[in-house]
């Protein structure tokens, strides 16, 4: 698989990065699939550099917060009024309950029937497994203000865990365990940031890569811009001894199954 950061800043986009997307792709029966985990705020300008829309396979939403989401809106322009004619048939979006609803009023004047005829929206569910072509995708509700989903995917013996948004909680273990690189949110400092049920700190991250075990990359994302990531770094890295990044706009992964 290779995973592609399109953005990862938190809670609002940043001045170098949109906010949260990831592209996963993978070869398999003689074309490449995409998926995407995200469309946040100005995710949808880098996504192009890397994918053509319309040959986007499906689209998980791990929460309606604007920063996950909010462009879908322009997905759903790109799939209805392309001048060639619209895209055909339905993208698969997975997403909380009430997503499709939501879609729809966040396109201010959308006509009746919301954005059904361009997206097949599929309601997400603790432990709900999805497959798409080569792609076996497990939701895992996650500890958030609002309903909210962790996804692992996994493709040919290589696993990518995404904690999506979420404080520390009992679905980490089975959402990271054995994951070849663990996404993971870290929009909080240690110290600083005391509220619980929302985010993890690089610390929390580093802690819960560890006890799940056998984890082989942590790569840091969803930090504010307000936030030094070589903080965010520094307090994982007292904890998480394995290969660990921080994520960035562009990078990409690289992710191979085990031997």
């Amino acid at each position: 698989m290779r995973l592609t950061v399109v953005g990862c800043s938190g809670s609002f986009a940043g001045p170098a990065s949109p906010a949260s997307s990831y592209l996963i792709q993978a070869d398999h029966l003689g074309r490449t699939w995409s998926i995407v985990l995200d469309l946040g705020n100005g995710a949808l300008g880098p996504l192009q550099r890397y994918v053509d829309l319309a040959a986007l396979d499906a689209v998980f939403i791990s929460h309606l917060h604007p920063d996950h989401c909010v462009d879908v809106c322009g997905l759903y322009v790109t799939r209805k009024y392309r001048p060639s004619g619209p895209v055909v048939g339905q993208l698969p979006v997975h997403a909380p309950s009430g997503a499709d609803v939501r879609f729809a009023l966040m396109y201010h004047g959308l006509e009746h029937g919301g954005m059904t005829n361009e997206f097949a929206v599929h309601e997400l569910a603790d432990t709900q497994v999805t497959r798409v072509g080569p792609f076996t995708v497990t939701a895992y509700r996650v500890n958030h203000p609002v309903e909210a989903y962790g996804f692992r995917v996994e493709a040919d013996g290589a696993v990518i865990a995404y904690t999506g948004d979420t404080d520390t909680c009992d679905a980490l273990t089975p959402l990271l365990t054995g994951s070849d690189l663990a996404l993971t949110d870290s929009a909080f400092v240690d110290g600083r940031d005391d509220t619980p049920g929302i985010h993890l700190s690089g610390g929390r991250a580093a802690a819960a890569a560890v006890a799940a075990g056998g984890v082989r990359r942590l790569v840091l994302t969803h930090i504010p811009p307000w936030n030094d990531p070589e903080v965010c770094r520094a307090e994982a890295a007292a904890i998480w001894s394995g290969p660990l990044d921080v994520a960035v706009q562009g990078a990409t992964y690289e992710v191979g199954g085990r031997a």
